[in-house]
């Protein structure tokens, strides 16, 4: 097990709160508003977060090729997981896509801190991701009950 990174910073930057928070964000709207009844709010809550989820699945190979000694398996396999949760859930119907889509979003609640600390990612991610992914889980179970009335 390595140490964190010391060539990143431990307080999350002022864009990466911006670009973090944002997207999360989004997915919670969609949710509120898809609970509420406007029309295509599902529809573009459920390709929005599967979207994020494909996009986190790059981030953490990004991040392998930075990693002191070459990729980790578990980076390889964290990415694999992330990328087919957010495809397979494009093919779903909501109420299925949602738990896929909870699936990959956890693995970043879980995964992302615990490689923060051992180098695999900047150590901000510790910090950022626990609520990130709260806020961005909390919309995908609004989603969810949404696509249960449809």
């Amino acid at each position: 097990m390595t140490q964190a990174r010391t060539d990143t910073p431990d307080k999350t930057p002022l864009l990466e709160l911006l670009l973090g928070y944002g997207p999360a964000l989004v997915i919670l709207a969609a949710g509120a508003l898809a609970l509420a009844g406007l029309p295509y709010a599902l529809t573009f809550g459920s390709l929005w977060a599967a979207a994020i989820l494909i996009f986190l699945a790059g981030v953490v190979r990004g991040l392998s090729f930075f990693t002191e000694g070459g990729p980790r398996l578990s980076q390889v396999a964290v990415m694999m997981v992330r990328f087919s949760c957010g495809l397979v859930s494009l093919v779903l119907p909501p109420v299925l896509a949602m738990p896929v889509l909870a699936a990959g979003y956890l693995s970043s609640l879980v995964y992302d801190p615990f490689a923060a600390r051992n180098g695999a990612a900047p150590r901000y991610f510790a910090r950022l991701r626990p609520p990130q992914m709260a806020i961005a889980l909390g919309g995908l179970v609004l989603l969810w009950l949404a696509s249960t009335r449809v």
